[in-house]
């Protein structure tokens, strides 16, 4: 006989964008990312999903959020069939404009990591520039494959 999960709880505090994942061997449920923006959740259980199941285990994630200034569960991405609903962040949150910033700095992190793997350790002012170019035009995806590339080309160093 197959036990029943527990329902997920609300998050505490203000509404916010929260994927509360499923611990089947705890029977208890964990905030696994939270932000004022839908967009860096969403990516964040697109990379986790993808982990645990790479581990060959199911993944069970309830969304919550803002709506109307108070929380909302919201269908997960998997089960939604539409398109995700517009963002809306939370009250007193920084702007739109800091999370770009702050991921296009991830992104050049990313890519400086990779050319140091690859041996590349001694950049010219024309290669930083490039790097940025770089960092600023491509998504996470393809900046980590690029990575992963340079790390393969240095032997893993």
């Amino acid at each position: 006989m197959a036990k029943q999960r527990s329902r997920c709880p609300r998050p505490s505090g203000e509404p916010r964008w929260v994927a509360m994942f499923y611990e089947p061997a705890r029977d208890s449920w964990t905030a696994g990312a939270e932000s004022p923006y839908r967009a860096p959740v969403l990516y964040a259980v697109g990379d986790m999903t993808r982990t645990v199941r790479a581990r060959g285990d199911e993944v069970t994630v309830a969304l919550w959020g803002p709506e109307d200034g108070a929380w909302r569960l919201f269908d997960t991405p998997s089960a939604s069939a539409g398109t995700p609903a517009p963002e809306r962040p939370a009250p007193g949150s920084p702007e739109p404009a800091r999370l770009t910033e702050r991921m296009t700095d991830r992104r050049h992190q990313v890519l400086m990591a990779g050319l140091s793997k690859a041996g590349l350790y001694d950049l010219s002012p024309e290669d930083g520039d490039a790097v940025r170019i770089l960092a600023d035009r491509l998504d996470e995806p393809t900046v980590r494959r690029v990575a992963h590339w340079l790390s393969a080309a240095g032997g893993g160093r």
